[in-house]
């Protein structure tokens, strides 16, 4: 849910290389807990000297990179920022579910899931 994510490390899959999804080091910037669905919830930056070099950051096609933090998916990769590719904002994972037409705050959906 978006009141757990933290500033802090986190990591985004993503594929650089041909078709293997590979891990790699992000920082949570900035966490926005939001009542109504954003696709620019959180902002991050990308700190993996790897993933920088090989891509400069944030590309194209990166769009959808889902975001772990503390072992559980708290988001994706939505957007780039035109100034600065090594940061970009993501989508919190309860607006995803949302828009599947999951209410995960549905006391009887949280059950089926648990």
């Amino acid at each position: 849910l978006s009141h757990e994510v933290k500033e802090g490390p986190a990591k985004i899959l993503t594929v650089v290389n041909g078709s293997e999804v590979e891990e790699f080091d992000v920082e949570i910037v900035s966490s926005i807990p939001q009542k109504f669905p954003a696709i620019k919830g959180m902002v991050l930056k990308v700190t993996d000297k790897e993933l920088l070099q090989k891509t400069g950051g944030i590309v194209q096609g990166m769009s959808g990179s889902p975001i772990i933090q503390n072992g559980k998916l708290i988001g994706a990769v939505t957007h780039v920022f035109v100034n600065d590719p090594t940061s970009g904002y993501g989508v919190h994972i309860e607006w995803m579910l949302n828009e599947a037409g999951i209410n995960i705050y549905d006391k009887d959906n949280y059950e089926k899931a648990s």
